[in-house]
């Protein structure tokens, strides 16, 4: 019972911290690209790759002076908002070829988006606060695998959340609006990392 309760409150945590995150964004725009199933099956990979170095070597990274960390986290945030600020300029130009190509076009194979997501994922959560939570949890509770199951289910449950909002979003809202806005969330984060790095 003890291990139930510890996988839901760390699932819980997780749930939380993860709505906010860069990662989320990634994952929905990604969505916006290719199609949801393999973009999640790649993103929840590279989450329980995370989890796993989390739990068991993720605690060093708590020993990261903050200034360091937050550097680290600021230069993420700003090279993801420029990538997709970058991206949806190019897209302008390039008006409604990408959606047409989702829509019904040649897509790459299942294997290479979720290759690409989990990339991503991978490079992005480096140093991530729901890894840094996930190592504190870890060292916190003695159950090793019930904070892992608790970590990833969340940060599946959020991808889940993520990639379905972000395939139907394009009935509602152009690609570019939405990578406009994303790489305007990531910059503001970017920017609290980088004071937070200064003022630390």
């Amino acid at each position: 019972m003890h291990a139930l309760v510890v996988a839901a409150t760390v699932f819980g945590i997780t749930f939380l911290a993860e709505l906010p995150d860069k990662s989320l964004f990634a994952s929905l725009i990604l969505s916006t690209r290719y199609r949801p199933l393999p973009v999640w099956v790649g993103a929840v990979t590279g989450f329980t790759v995370h989890v796993a170095i989390a739990v068991t070597a993720g605690q060093l990274l708590t020993l990261l002076p903050h200034r360091v960390l937050s550097s680290i986290v600021a230069c993420l945030f700003l090279a993801g908002s420029a990538y997709l600020l970058i991206t949806s300029l190019r897209s302008a130009r390039d008006h409604g070829s990408a959606d047409a190509a989702r829509q019904g076009g040649a897509q790459p194979s299942f294997v290479k988006i979720a290759a690409t997501a989990f990339g991503i994922i991978f490079l992005s959560e480096w140093g991530d606060i729901t890894q840094v939570t996930t190592a504190n949890l870890a060292a916190r509770y003695a159950d090793p695998v019930a904070v892992g199951v608790g970590a990833a289910l969340a940060l599946w449950a959020v991808t889940a959340i993520a990639v379905n909002i972000g395939a139907k979003s394009l009935n509602v809202i152009p690609r570019t609006w939405v990578q406009r806005i994303t790489g305007a969330i990531l910059l503001a984060f970017g920017v609290f990392s980088a004071v937070q790095a200064i003022t630390a």
